[in-house]
């Protein structure tokens, strides 16, 4: 009897406290100086892209095709930041692929390329675990790094497969689309490819749910995971196509000269972060209040 009370004094979440919730979010957002945490992100992003970019041209386009999966990212990177920065990271990626190495040189390369791509998941690591206050889960310094990097790794493999399942489903409705078009109607293909952009919002929405899941070394419950990243999502969408007509109108890289391509993907990388970590104050807020029920 004294369960069912308490089950049903449990303060349950409702679309009118989503203000409040958000203000709260804001401050402890604020509070947490998240423009040099961002900076620190943008940081290690510049110094592992090479690596990262090589970890998933090369894991998907084995399956897929490496040319076809280097035409879909650059593309995307090309609409976000600008046709040069996607130019950029292009010449990166042929410049580091055609090189020929011997065998220990190519072993010392791999593992050069997995410490490199996993730097600023690492970081995303430490951050997301001081805004939960999470502890080390190994006391040995060395256990901790070794530990997060693997599973930093193990993200970089969860990024992998959801952008093969993007590529595939994104692939078939093209061919299928292309073929039924003398079978259906034209609108009912317009909806095919309307479930194309759902499909690439479901993909952006699973890498922000499995950030919250997976880096932070603490439990996070899945309720709450599920609305943050579907906010966090939302937010990303939002200012990805603002920083794009930012970027289109204002060219903001060209004062920088040769440098241009690297400030632009830092000014992205840093907004994403922002974003991100709103979103990780947001789930913290949400799960604390009306799942674990902390006082605030």
């Amino acid at each position: 009897m004294i369960k069912k009370e308490e089950k049903d004094t449990k303060l349950k979440f409702k679309l009118k406290h989503l203000p409040q919730l958000l203000i709260t979010s804001v401050k402890s957002w604020f509070n947490d100086d998240p423009f040099n945490k961002a900076a620190i992100i943008a940081y290690y992003a510049i110094l592992s892209l090479p690596a990262l970019t090589i970890i998933i041209f090369n894991l998907v386009g084995s399956v897929w095709g490496r040319e076809i999966v280097e035409g879909q990212i650059l593309n995307e990177i090309s609409n976000a930041i600008g046709k040069e920065t996607a130019q950029t990271i292009k010449e990166m990626m042929v410049n580091d692929g055609n090189k020929k190495t011997s065998f220990f040189t190519t072993i010392i390369g791999i593992a050069t390329l997995l410490y490199g791509s996993t730097g600023v998941f690492f970081q995303l690591q430490n951050i997301l675990d001081s805004i939960w206050n999470a502890k080390p889960r190994f006391e040995n310094g060395v256990l901790q790094t070794v530990f997060g990097r693997l599973k930093s790794f193990g993200f970089i493999l969860i990024i992998v497969f959801l952008l093969l399942i993007s590529l595939v489903l994104t692939s078939l409705l093209s061919t299928f689309g292309e073929n039924l078009k003398n079978i259906i109607s034209e609108n009912l293909v317009k909806y095919l490819f309307t479930l194309d952009i759902f499909i690439s919002l479901g993909s952006i929405y699973f890498v922000f749910a499995a950030m919250f899941k997976v880096l932070p070394n603490v439990s996070i419950p899945w309720k709450a995971v599920r609305i943050g990243a579907l906010l966090t999502s939302i937010l990303f969408v939002l200012g990805k196509y603002l920083l794009a007509i930012y970027f289109s109108e204002l060219e903001p890289g060209s004062t920088y000269g040769a440098a241009g391509s690297i400030i632009l993907v830092m000014l992205w990388v840093s907004y994403t972060s922002l974003i991100l970590f709103f979103g990780a104050h947001f789930t913290r807020n949400y799960s604390q209040k009306y799942i674990l029920q902390q006082p605030e």
